[in-house]
């Protein structure tokens, strides 16, 4: 995934909010609550009426940011305008009625209130927006350092189906010792089904936990789609986000699977290893990689490209932000990326740079097609919400967003191939575009 990015306007107004401002001194207006709930009833319809001038002012408020203050108040009422808010606390009220004549449970007011927001959020049609909850927001925290407690596999969410794939395991890890393989479905945690979970949630608040303890996954697995059961035991990894090794010929090969906080410097290492082991030519293998942290992918291409600019972001405005190459230096030798529909956002901006200056081939399949940055943006009281807020693009302003990035050479992984193995006929075709190169 691609997020967290924030531009200059997002990261004073969080640190503001960090520091314990208001989010009026923070430059977020929030209506507060006008009054505490008098039972039930009225409580719903106050905080359903506070939830939508909260929202709409933190929107008006959010576009202001990203435009330098240049957002029309014409404009933010004409976006605004399109709820009818009496029409929503008429129904609300109706619903409450209902819920407080039939319904045969207790009522949890903390859950029908995220509920209502994160409706919100699921109206706007876009998979990526998701509302956090105060619990979900407390663990999405937690800083990407390169070490968690976890099993240490890698995994993808469909953003239409909400299923959530196994994409890759990593070698000595409680998910390889505990039987688990690519291509397993998440289907359940501790007996719980967590498909429609959002993925950030449901690693950090079900995968990630204390080491040592355990936890059952049941998977669905193969074409009969046979549900099994898998225990395993969290324990403290140091994720290798990057591997490799040497090939015949000279052939460097580097696989990257994922973008964390560590990611760039392995790479790095991995290629001056290489280097000494007598590499002249390489392949970086960004199968099954689904993104990370934008930065990290900035200096990998700043260390193997030349000068100029490798990517840029654009918001709902027009404005952009740009990311340059600023080390002269270059790995000038003969290069291929490999891909497949896995391989998802921060890797295609890899990629689709590395295809518009023209550095090597890319192999495989036709990439994931997410090419759009989400923003995580605190409400000030423990919640917040993840929302989309630009696209980015490659130097020749390509769009991926739902497409994704074409190979030069389209392969097909053979079916029983082990992706990295001499079994690898997507490799193996690399390896051969290499060897036909001076």
């Amino acid at each position: 995934m691609f997020e967290n990015h924030e531009n200059d306007d997002l990261k004073e107004y969080i640190k503001e909010r960090k520091d314990g401002k208001t989010a009026t001194d923070a430059g977020y207006r929030i209506e507060e609550r006008a009054k505490r709930r008098k039972g039930r009833l009225n409580g719903i319809v106050c905080f359903i009426a506070g939830m939508i001038v909260s929202f709409v002012l933190v929107y008006v408020g959010f576009v202001i940011a990203l435009n330098n203050g240049g957002f029309t108040s014409g404009l933010a009422a004409t976006n605004v305008s399109k709820l009818d808010y009496r029409k929503i606390e008429e129904k609300t009220s109706l619903l409450q009625s209902i819920i407080d004549k039939y319904f045969l449970f207790d009522e949890d007011m903390t859950k029908v209130e995220d509920g209502i927001y994160a409706g919100m959020m699921n109206g706007l049609d876009d998979p990526y927006t998701v509302y956090y909850t105060k619990e979900e927001y407390k663990a999405l925290n937690e800083d990407t350092e390169g070490k968690y407690s976890g099993i240490g596999a890698t995994v993808s969410q469909n953003p239409k189906s909400k299923i959530i794939t196994i994409v890759n395991v990593f070698d000595n890890s409680p998910a390889k010792e505990g039987g688990l393989l690519a291509g397993d479905i998440i289907y359940k945690i501790d007996g719980e089904e967590v498909t429609g979970t959002d993925l950030d949630v449901l690693v950090k608040t079900k995968i990630r936990g204390v080491e040592g303890s355990s936890f059952t996954m049941t998977v669905i697995r193969g074409d009969d789609r046979k549900q099994i059961d898998l225990n395993l035991t969290r324990r403290s990894i140091e994720i290798q986000t990057v591997t490799s090794k040497m090939l015949n010929d000279g052939i460097g090969y580097v696989a990257v699977s994922q973008f964390d906080a560590l990611t760039s410097e392995q790479f790095k290492s991995n290629i001056e290893s290489l280097k000494s082991q007598g590499m002249k030519k390489l392949i970086v293998d960004l199968r099954g990689n689904p993104g990370g942290l934008l930065d990290q992918v900035v200096d990998m291409l700043d260390y193997i490209l030349p000068e100029g600019l490798v990517l840029y972001t654009e918001d709902k405005n027009g404005n952009k932000e740009e990311y340059y190459a600023k080390n002269p230096d270059e790995l000038k030798i003969p290069m291929a990326v490999l891909v497949n529909e896995n391989s998802a956002s921060a890797s295609e901006v890899f990629t689709a740079t590395f295809k518009d200056f023209k550095w090597g081939k890319v192999v495989g399949k036709t990439t994931f097609g997410k090419g759009i940055v989400q923003n995580v943006l605190p409400l000030g009281d423990g919640t917040a919400v993840k929302i989309t807020t630009q696209h980015y693009y490659p130097p020749s302003g390509y769009d991926l967003h739902k497409v994704g990035i074409k190979p030069d050479v389209d392969v097909d992984l053979n079916d029983g191939a082990v992706i990295g193995s001499d079994s690898d006929n997507q490799l193996g075709k690399a390896v051969e575009i290499l060897k036909s190169e001076e």
